[in-house]
């Protein structure tokens, strides 16, 4: 029961975004290999250790569209190389329908979602990977030499 007021809660706060700043996105996956596609194009033209970084970000961003399909109870590889093929066609306003669970294209069907949300998201989930690696590099870092002692 907890779980279900707290989905209602998520929902009606969605909503309530939504009204106050009615800007949205295309849903089903389709924002997300978006956002992807342009991280790994930009990936490609930087140098040094930071375009791995950007590539690993596409990845995890790619990763999304199979997270929903599976979460929808749907084959997942399938769906998702479908979707990667069609984005990479120039379909870009392909995405997930998990009603049928085929790749469709959403913004025909009007699956969005709430731009401010789904900037919230992707803010919060880099801030949350920057810290765990901040923390990780902390954890690795060889001990300091100190005088006096031997």
């Amino acid at each position: 029961m907890a779980e279900a007021e707290r989905s209602l809660h998520d929902a009606l706060c969605v909503l309530a975004q939504t009204v106050k700043d009615p800007k949205t996105v295309l849903g089903g996956g389709a924002s997300e290999m978006l956002m992807a596609d342009a991280v790994a194009k930009k990936a490609a033209e930087t140098p040094g250790k930071i375009a791995m970084a950007m590539e690993a970000f596409a990845t995890a961003l790619r990763r999304i569209p199979g997270i929903i399909a599976d979460n929808g109870g749907f084959d997942s590889a399938e769906l998702v190389a479908q979707l990667r093929a069609a984005h990479a066609l120039g379909q870009k306003t392909m995405g997930l329908d998990m009603e049928q669970g085929v790749v469709t294209d959403v913004e025909k069907l009007g699956i969005v979602e709430s731009y401010n949300v789904k900037r919230q998201i992707v803010l919060s989930a880099s801030e949350a990977a920057e810290m765990i690696i901040r923390v990780d590099n902390i954890m690795r870092a060889a001990p300091r030499k100190r005088q006096g002692r031997q």
